[in-house]
C-alpha cells in the first residue's frame, strides 16, 4: 500500500493517508479475529463486511490550532454479517472479537512510542 497526504492536508486523494492505514489495520485484524472467534463458537460466517470510520480534525495535523488533537479522536467499527449466529450469540461474538483484536486493544489502551534517529 502506498501512503500519502489526506486531501485536507495537501494530498490529491490517490494515496492512503495515515488514518486510512490505521483503519485498514483495524478492519483486517477485526476480520481475522472475528473468524477465529466464530470458529471457536461453532458459528459459520457465510459473508460479511467490516466498515471503519474515523473522526479527526485537520487543524491539529496542520498545526493550525494547538487545542485540536493530532490524529483520530474516535473510530466507529461496524460489522455487516451473514452468519448462522443466533440473536443471543451475535453480541457475544462481537464482544469477544473486540476483546481479542490486537489492533483494537492497542488503540484503546494506547501504547508508548519512542522516536529516534539511526545515528
Amino acid at each position: 500500500m502506498r501512503a500519502g497526504l489526506h486531501p485536507a492536508t495537501g494530498g490529491d486523494g490517490s494515496l492512503a493517508c495515515s488514518a486510512d492505514l490505521v483503519l485498514d489495520a483495524l478492519v483486517a485484524c477485526a476480520g481475522v479475529t472475528l473468524q477465529a472467534v466464530a470458529t471457536a463458537m461453532g458459528i459459520t460466517i457465510r459473508s460479511g463486511r467490516i466498515h471503519a470510520e474515523g473522526t479527526w480534525d485537520a487543524r491539529g495535523t496542520l498545526g493550525v490550532s494547538r487545542e485540536v488533537p493530532v490524529g483520530l479522536t474516535a473510530i466507529q467499527l461496524r460489522f455487516d454479517l451473514d452468519s448462522d449466529a443466533s440473536p443471543e450469540q451475535l453480541p457475544r461474538l462481537l464482544e469477544l472479537t473486540e476483546r481479542y483484536c490486537v489492533v483494537a486493544q492497542t488503540l484503546r489502551a494506547g501504547v508508548a512510542v519512542s522516536i529516534s534517529s539511526a545515528e
